[in-house]
């Protein structure tokens, strides 16, 4: 997995700066990007018939999805909670990380609680003569649930490991969220700003946990470890970009030829294969980014063993 250039350099230490100003920057960009996909989706009316058609043509495109992906959200929240508090026990018994094991907590927490209280409280869904359900469901709780857990367990990994952890758990959030398209429990954009809403919060947490200590949270660079490679974030990031380049192109070839005049209503469900595509590009987009940031934010130093 690595690669000439995925060499560690440890010759000459360099205590990398560690920026508060990133990470609040970023954090602003993600919550903007939410505040945005509320207001094109919502309080619009050709976005609010763009997602409508895609959950619509859901059913049409996807059958056979229910059963198998009923079943994984069926488990979903049990299995996110194992997995996330599986992590965080482990590296609070064993590796004594008791800080960043409360961050991560508390990341789970905020960003449940932001999506129930955007759901429920804040956000509404305004009437824009389009047939669909009269009722908020943005952001997701399910994809929400699925992404803190795989944040939590990316902030309190060792810094070698967090490229590979962000492909993970990038790759699990995005599967819960397609998950929840798929079965018709969320149009595209539910799932998108669930991801956000996660993505702020992982932001917020990651802010702390690297100032929580030299002992664990340093590493020796990119490549020192199979799971520390760049093709982690790479892999990430392609896929990231082709989806949301995917799904830009998609939406302006049905706006180019004419959307159906009801939703779901097309011969050719591209409205779907848009949302699925926004869904991954999204996601994978984030987990690049925070992959990133995170790895050229850590303390460069030669490595415990």
């Amino acid at each position: 997995m690595n690669s000439q250039h995925d060499a560690p350099r440890t010759s000459r230490p360099v205590r990398a700066a560690r920026s508060p100003l990133l990470f609040v920057v970023a954090a602003l960009a993600c919550s903007s990007a939410l505040g945005w996909t509320y207001w094109a989706f919502v309080r619009t009316t050709s976005g609010q018939f763009a997602d409508e058609s895609a959950w619509a043509e859901a059913g049409v495109a996807a059958p056979d999805s229910p059963l198998p992906f009923l079943q994984f959200l069926d488990h979903l929240p049990l299995l996110s909670l194992v997995i996330a508090a599986g992590t965080v026990g482990f590296v609070s018994l064993l590796r004594r990380r008791w800080a960043a094991a409360a961050i991560a907590c508390g990341t789970i927490v905020g960003a449940n609680l932001t999506t129930q209280i955007l759901k429920n409280l804040v956000l509404d869904r305004p009437d824009r003569g389009v047939p669909t359900l009269d009722f908020n469901s943005l952001p997701s709780g399910h994809t929400t649930l699925a992404a803190s857990a795989a944040a939590a367990v990316f902030l309190v990994a060792s810094p070698r490991w967090r490229p590979f952890a962000a492909a993970a758990g990038g790759a699990y959030s995005v599967v819960a969220g397609a998950a929840t398209y798929l079965n018709l429990w969320h149009r595209p954009a539910d799932v998108v700003a669930a991801l956000l809403v996660v993505g702020t919060w992982t932001l917020l947490g990651g802010l702390l946990v690297l100032r929580t200590g030299d002992d664990w949270n340093g590493w020796s660079g990119f490549g020192g470890h199979w799971a520390s490679s760049r093709w982690w974030l790479m892999l990430c990031a392609l896929a990231g970009l082709a989806g949301l380049a995917l799904a830009a192109a998609l939406y302006a070839y049905v706006q180019a030829i004419g959307p159906a005049p009801n939703p779901g209503s097309a011969r050719l469900p591209l409205f779907f294969w848009s949302g699925l595509s926004l869904i991954g590009g999204v996601g994978f987009t984030l987990s690049a980014a925070a992959g990133w940031l995170f790895g050229v934010q850590a303390r460069l130093h030669p490595e415990k063993p």
